[in-house]
């Protein structure tokens, strides 16, 4: 990738990207440099909920996304801290270089190489592999970091420690003790850090300080350029790559695996989940240039059986050292089995599996972490009668895994899509993938400027389903009552669900007025 700096918009500084824009996962204030931007759901609305929504949602679980602040002073530092990361360029606009982060960390004193890390890339699944490779490692009792992107609805959850978000307080500690650092090099270099740098290094950071065992680092977008590149994995996973952010990373598997790739360091163990065959032969030409050791799934590891069960699936998986049977994972869908057997190989491939000796890890361990997993925003069930399910599905590939995976696990007699998209996305892709599935579809926007206007997107929903089976609600609460009353139409015991997606920033706020959070 060789392009400069996107300068698209007005504003220089503005955050862009859906990964970043709302940092808090809200909207942001109005101001004069704003005037592009159509406004978006009343900030009231999202924060507190519709009331009929909340109140027929149930209690809240315990699902690692933290909720506000309880202490009102504490909640107006975050904000602030926020406010100030939001206004940093977001992933979309990229210098494809890390000229910034590593003056940012050697400044640091290189947190980064204080502990062993593994790196993680793809276009779909990133996130729930790395959750799953850090339930796995916590249950060997090592101390463990995560960094992921973007968040479902508090920035914090982008670093964990010990398997939950860092608290407020210590990451709005950890944003003051790095900011003086973070002006020293936006004052030396030609582009201030972005949004993902300054929280890279934070994460970075915050791991050194705890101090974890190992860090699981997810890439924000693509690989070689990526702000997390500027740690030496000892295992680099890939995940399936598809088409997505084509206009960044290249539009062809090939092209976007050429970015990927460049996660794979000398010496490293390199997990590849399965992959288009353009996109596995650079990945494995790679590979064999840094002479890194390859795991592949489908060959040396695998999901050998799943089953459908009450509440998840059970698996029998194949890891490096061998078989690992009666495995319940409490996930949808055969895309989370496969990402369980790359999380395992990944973890095994860490403790040396594979080449330093043969033989499985401890089986009640895996049992035991697995069980304990969950992704939030992933097939999550956040209500009954009727069901309403969410799925932070975005792109095609990720539109099909979850079409498959809802129709498998649920077996609504009908389904009720909510659709809220990002006007950069192959949306047609996305809704055709869906169109056998969806009885009906009700389209709406979710706050996020980048957000495709409903009207735009119900033109599209028309061509795809037909004008009877589209309805249009600007307002996503609007749009979650109007989805549950037509679920509601086919009767109490009648089966009927709904499903909410399309982005990631839909499915964070739809927690929210659904009393999640």
């Amino acid at each position: 990738m060789s392009e400069r700096p996107q300068n698209d918009d007005p504003d220089p500084t503005e955050a862009s990207d859906e990964q970043a824009e709302a940092a808090t996962g809200l909207p942001r204030a109005p101001g004069p440099d704003r005037a592009e931007d159509t406004p978006g759901p009343d900030l009231a609305v999202i924060e507190a909920g519709s009331r009929t929504l909340r109140a027929q949602a149930g209690p809240p679980q315990g699902d690692g996304v933290p909720a506000r602040p309880a202490d009102p002073e504490v909640d107006r530092v975050l904000r602030a801290v926020e406010e100030e990361l939001a206004g940093r360029w977001g992933e979309t606009k990229l210098d494809p270089s890390v000229q910034r982060i590593v003056a940012l960390l050697d400044i640091l004193g290189t947190p980064q190489r204080a502990y062993p890390a593994i790196h993680i890339t793809g276009t779909n699944g990133k996130t729930s592999t790395a959750r799953m490779i850090e339930a796995l490692l916590a249950a060997f009792d090592l101390r463990t970091g995560r960094y992921t992107s973007p968040h479902v609805q508090s920035v914090t959850e982008r670093i964990s420690l010990d398997g939950s978000p860092i608290s407020a307080e210590r990451f709005i500690e950890t944003y003051r003790d790095i900011a003086p650092y973070v002006e020293m090099v936006d004052a030396q270099q030609e582009y201030r850090l972005s949004f993902f740098e300054v929280l890279t290094a934070m994460a970075f950071a915050a791991f050194a300080d705890a101090p974890v065992d190992v860090a699981v680092v997810e890439v924000g977008m693509g690989g070689t350029w990526d702000a997390t590149n500027v740690i030496d994995g000892s295992v680099a996973v890939v995940t399936p790559i598809a088409l997505d952010h084509t206009d960044r990373l290249g539009d062809t598997p090939e092209q976007i695996a050429v970015e990927k790739s460049g996660i794979i360091k000398k010496d490293a163990t390199v997990v590849l989940a399965q992959q288009p065959v353009d996109a596995a032969s650079v990945l494995l030409k790679r590979a064999v240039e840094v002479d890194a050791t390859v795991a592949r799934e489908g060959m040396e590891f695998g999901v050998l059986s799943r089953e459908v069960a009450v509440g998840g699936q059970m698996l029998t998986l194949r890891g490096l050292g061998g078989e690992y049977p009666e495995i319940f994972l409490p996930l949808y869908g055969a895309y989370q089995a496969h990402n369980a057997a790359v999380a395992l190989a990944a973890v095994e491939a860490f403790f040396g599996v594979g080449s330093d000796h043969a033989r499985t890890l401890d089986i009640e361990t895996i049992r035991t972490a697995f069980a304990a997993v969950a992704s939030p925003g992933r097939m999550e069930v956040v209500r009954r009668s009727p069901t309403v399910v969410l799925d932070a599905a975005h792109n095609p590939a990720g539109a099909r895994a979850a079409a498959e995976a809802v129709t498998e696990a649920f077996g609504f007699s009908r389904l009720v899509g909510v659709v809220g998209a990002s006007a950069d996305k192959d949306v047609r892709g996305f809704l055709e993938a869906f169109e056998p599935i969806f009885a009906e579809v009700v389209v709406t926007r979710n706050s996020s400027h980048r957000a495709m206007d409903a009207d735009a997107l119900a033109a599209v929903a028309v061509e795809v389903f037909g004008a009877e089976r589209v309805q249009v609600e600007p307002r996503l609460d609007d749009a979650l009552e109007a989805a549950i009353t037509l679920a509601e139409e086919e009767g109490e015991f009648s089966g009927a669900g709904v499903l909410v997606t399309g982005s990631v920033i839909t499915v964070g706020e739809a927690r929210l007025l659904l009393g999640r959070g």
